[in-house]
């Protein structure tokens, strides 16, 4: 058992499910999404990053770019949620449509990435 393979896929499927996590719900209601629930999914989708990094195949670069794009939408999520509360005071049903859309972009690339992995390892011998 390689134990790189075993952390990387680790924190390639925690990512996703807890990306899944915050996105799940009404998208008007931002009650019902957790910002600790996004500062998660946001930490742990940079960790996922860093451990790409090393991989210089072709399907490593997939990978890294997959991952760039969930950080990155999950960072403008977060973003929009700190301007929104700091200018407005109150997120209202469209500041949180746009923060659970950007985190539902996030998720699509968590998904694309753990499919990648999954037939990279499916493809790879022992």
């Amino acid at each position: 058992m390689n134990l790189d393979k075993v952390i990387s896929g680790f924190f390639i499927i925690l990512a996703m499910t807890l990306n899944f996590g915050f996105f799940y719900g009404d998208l008007a209601d931002i009650g019902l999404h957790d910002k600790y629930e996004l500062f998660a999914a946001i930490v742990v989708n940079v960790i996922a990053t860093i451990l790409k990094l090393g991989d210089r195949t072709q399907m490593g670069s997939v990978l890294l770019a997959t991952s760039l794009v969930a950080v990155i939408q999950l960072i403008a999520a977060a973003s929009v949620w700190t301007i929104g509360i700091n200018t407005v005071g109150i997120i209202d049903s469209g500041l949180s449509s746009i923060i659970v859309s950007l985190s539902g972009g996030a998720l699509l690339a968590n998904i694309t990435s753990v499919f990648l992995y999954i037939g990279d390892t499916l493809k790879s011998r022992r």
